[in-house]
């Protein structure tokens, strides 16, 4: 069982505010300003862009947001220079957490993700201390109401997927990079709207946690996941999906 997808199903469903939609905005329009400054302007050639942009639809974002963003990351509109940064670390009961940032100033935001993961039992660490137990993975969370197992590994595994995994109220489906936009474009083909889906660090093996540790490290992801530089939080925790749906309402 996946502590990140039931973390990523349960999120969704709270991420229906305006503050959370106009922080969906601003880490989407930065995602856009990256992938088109490494990768081009061009989706067609550029994955990376194709699934932002498609992640920007999703959020209803206004298509001359995301040409602004697209203008910025070529360089035909002048704008914030930003730096894509990873850091490591430590949550409650020794999860290990990989922090993706979009910053313009590393210095503040190094500090301001210290005193974050201090303050809610975590610590940061050097590179490469907990990368080791993750992979870059597809990840696809689609909610169990939208489809049976079957009807999943019919249509999964023939676009290419890895592993379909049986996570609650969630299937979560991991494939390899390249075989990302395949799987989640069959689904959707199917009529299956994913209720997230990225590529991202997906663990290998998950920590275990309850009580007090379990609070405390989904505090963590949310004050890290509010901070307007952090594009993503990925943590190998797994927490029983009762205990983390009683901790979120009572936030």
């Amino acid at each position: 069982m996946s502590g990140h997808s039931k973390w990523a199903t349960i999120k969704h469903k709270k991420a229906a505010t305006d503050a959370k939609r106009g922080r969906a905005f601003t880490k989407v329009i930065r995602e856009i300003t990256i992938a088109a400054r490494v990768g081009g302007g061009d989706p067609d050639s550029n994955p990376r862009l194709r699934t932002a942009i498609l992640a920007a639809k999703n959020e209803n974002m206004p298509n001359d947001n995301i040409e602004r963003a697209l203008a910025r990351g070529t360089g035909t509109l002048e704008g914030e220079q930003y730096e894509e940064v990873t850091f490591e670390g430590y949550g409650p009961g020794g999860v290990g957490m990989i922090i993706e940032v979009v910053t313009t100033n590393r210095n503040r935001v190094v500090s301001e993700i210290r005193h974050m993961m201090n303050k809610n039992g975590g610590n940061m660490a050097e590179n490469g201390a907990v990368g080791w137990m993750f992979r870059r993975k597809g990840d696809i969370v689609v909610s169990k109401e939208k489809a049976d197992e079957d009807k999943m590994l019919s249509i999964v595994l023939d676009a290419g997927a890895e592993d379909l995994r049986d996570d609650g109220e969630a299937w979560e489906v991991l494939t390899s990079p390249e075989s990302f936009e395949a799987v989640r474009d069959a689904l959707v083909k199917a009529g299956i709207t994913p209720e997230s889906a990225e590529v991202g660090w997906v663990a290998e093996n998950y920590v275990k946690l309850a009580g007090t540790q379990a609070a405390q490290m989904l505090r963590l992801m949310e004050a890290l996941e509010e901070h307007d530089d952090i594009q993503k939080v990925s943590a190998n925790f797994d927490i029983d999906e009762k205990e983390m749906q009683a901790a979120m309402s009572a936030q």
